[in-house]
């Protein structure tokens, strides 16, 4: 399975994305929007994954870029590739498939659970995985749901957590792929600036988290496994 990589910041790095690769050997690449603009051709990759970013996917001025990845992403759709999208990831599929994004009601910052929705336990694709799970969150945006989509999670302090569209199209708003570099890199980048709320933790309740990270990696590994089955479909 052949892996590309849509990057929009240094500090949102792969994690355990990178891990479950070369466990499994599958080559992985990556378009590192900071840096360069030009996304890959479709024919090059089997999954396609776009990760977070400390941006908004309305901000053309200062990101103009923004545009033409868009416009890859709707391709790559439209192709028929399988696509998983994280945090801004997320937030970028429902806006392609027509959906609004919006600040959310909290901001959620820290280690909080997630659980299937009613309509998200028939999915298919949930099937072995945990209902509940307390995952890392990093956002204050959210989305609406796109026409077509099946609501797969949400939390206490985010109803839209996730959905999947067209059993190969996937978006998560939270972060299922951070180990304890990540999380360390986010506070020291932005810790200065998160506001109190009640769905936001200290400093010290977001690291150190071993239980959660290893869930977590662990969850990654299987939705992973799943676009494994999902890609050698869609060959």
């Amino acid at each position: 399975m052949k892996i590309h990589v849509l990057q929009h910041s240094s500090i949102n790095t792969l994690g355990t994305i990178e891990e479950y690769a070369k466990i499994k050997n599958h080559p992985l690449e990556s378009t590192r929007f900071y840096e360069t603009k030009s996304p890959p051709k479709l024919d090059s990759f089997d999954l396609l994954i776009i990760m977070g970013g400390p941006i908004g996917v309305y901000d053309y001025k200062e990101n103009p870029w923004l545009r033409d990845e868009k416009e890859f992403i709707k391709q790559a759709i439209e192709a028929g590739k399988p696509v998983l999208g994280i945090c801004l990831g997320s937030q970028l599929l429902a806006d392609v498939l027509g959906a609004r994004i919006y600040e959310n009601k909290y901001m959620e910052m820290g280690w909080f659970p997630i659980r299937e929705t009613t309509e998200g336990k028939e999915s298919d694709f949930l099937k072995g995985l945990p209902e509940e799970i307390t995952v890392f969150h990093w956002h204050s945006r959210t989305f609406d749901l796109p026409a077509g989509s099946v609501h797969l999670f949400e939390s206490e302090g985010c109803r839209n957590q996730g959905f999947i569209y067209d059993s190969r199209v996937v978006a998560l708003q939270f972060h299922p792929e951070v180990n304890e570099e990540r999380i360390e890199s986010l506070i020291k980048r932005f810790g200065d600036a998160m506001a109190d709320g009640p769905f936001v933790q200290k400093k010290q309740e977001m690291l150190g988290q071993r239980k959660y990270l290893a869930g977590t990696k662990e969850f990654m590994f299987s939705i992973l496994d799943k676009f494994e089955k999902i890609t050698a479909t869609c060959l």
